[in-house]
């Protein structure tokens, strides 16, 4: 019996197979560095730790509201009010287990069969799998190197078809660590707005930016543009609870609204005592300072490492904690017994022969490239590209 044709269309998440490779390699006692998930480093806090035992004393283990409690969703507002000078009520947020779930159910209120997304790339590795799966077709213009990756308006401009239903935007992104310029944030607001496309706006890293520069949410230009924006964020990176799963939408209340109706379907409510840890983090977590700075000296020693690196070019990221260096040139080369032809072949040959684990570029719609995260312990970081640079320098 035949599977989905929608699934068979379905790619998994190479940095998933990526991590749990690296994972079956050191059950098996081999010394590998991974630098495949964008997982920070960090503990999450204690005092959102004691938050969530706290909960659990409480017995607040039961059921409760599908789409976030009302403690949640509230500091949501708030946090939304101090920091992205966004006004919304409960009724605008919708509360799930991550980003990832709040833009699979984004796409799944959005679109129909045939209508098209702009995703700029390089992109994050589910948004094209995403979209497909219900029907969407992904348009995929490239933002370059030479640019340092910045999306800009004119990029946007030339994707939009009549068959554009939504922008996907994730600054500062992920793979490449780029932030939108706010003049050409703008642009693009005015775009959308200009051809009705919805906005969904993933900003899970925007406290990690670096230079002094600052993440701008889309929805802050104005009322129209609000309205079609769907933000999308989550308390993994900036708050240090990737296993909490907690993630939430604002929007529209007839986008939050059909979200709620997916959602009572798809799922239950999010963990019951993760929701109250990440109302008290949302309320009492507010000075990332010294985290931003630690990545960003990370982000400087690795920027330095590379440069040492013969045949590698690398630009800077403006935040997040990834570094997405160009490795074309090692193309057609050979150590003697394997030789790479891409990017790909390029990360199986630093596993099997430096036993360092990373995600190429094909897994975000960007071959050429490799994708390191440096939201790892800075000795191993500096461990694993001194194995890099030894792998690299004998292909010939």
């Amino acid at each position: 019996m035949a599977l989905s044709k929608k699934l068979q269309k379905l790619s998994p998440s190479m940095t998933m197979v990526v991590a749990e490779t690296a994972r079956q390699m050191k059950a098996q006692g081999i010394d590998v560095i991974s630098f495949s998930t964008g997982e920070p480093d960090y503990n999450t806090p204690d005092a959102v730790k004691e938050a969530g035992i706290e909960a659990i004393r409480n017995n607040f283990t039961k059921y409760c509201t599908a789409n976030g409690i009302p403690e949640l969703k509230q500091a949501i507002c708030r946090k939304l009010k101090r920091e992205n000078g966004l006004d919304y009520e409960p009724a605008n947020i919708v509360v799930a287990n991550g980003a990832k779930q709040v833009i699979f159910q984004a796409c799944a209120i959005l679109l129909d069969e045939g209508d098209e997304v702009i995703i700029p790339t390089p992109c994050w590795v589910s948004y094209v799998e995403q979209v497909k799966l219900f029907g969407g077709v992904p348009v995929l213009p490239a933002c370059r190197e030479e640019n340092s990756f910045r999306l800009t308006a004119d990029i946007v401009e030339s994707a939009i078809t009549e068959k554009t239903k939504a922008l996907i935007l994730c600054s500062p992104n992920n793979p490449s660590g780029a932030i939108i310029e706010p003049a050409e944030l703008e642009k693009i607001a005015a775009l959308c707005v200009k051809h009705g496309i919805y906005v969904i706006s993933d900003e899970v890293y925007e406290n990690l930016a670096f230079d002094g520069r600052k993440n701008v949410s889309i929805a802050s230009f104005g009322p129209e543009i609000k309205e079609l924006t769907l933000t999308v964020n989550s308390l993994s990176k900036t708050y240090c609870m990737t296993g909490w799963r907690v993630g939430y939408l604002a929007a529209s209340k007839e986008v939050a609204k059909a979200m709620s109706s997916v959602h009572s379907h798809v799922t239950g409510n999010v963990n019951a005592p993760s929701q109250k840890a990440a109302a008290f983090a949302l309320d009492h977590i507010f000075d990332f300072t010294a985290m931003c700075a630690d990545y960003e000296q990370r982000r400087n020693a690795v920027m330095d490492r590379l440069a040492r690196i013969p045949g590698l070019t690398c630009s800077r990221p403006d935040g997040a904690f990834y570094v997405f260096p160009n490795v074309q040139a090692f193309f057609g080369k050979s150590d003697g017994e394997t030789t790479v032809h891409s990017s790909a072949d390029i990360a199986q040959y630093l596993l099997k022969k430096a036993h360092v684990a990373l995600v190429p570029g094909e897994a975000f719609e960007m071959p050429g490239y490799i994708r390191i995260t440096f939201a790892v312990n800075m000795a191993k970081v500096q461990e694993g590209l001194d194995r890099i640079a030894a792998a690299l320098a004998a292909l010939k």
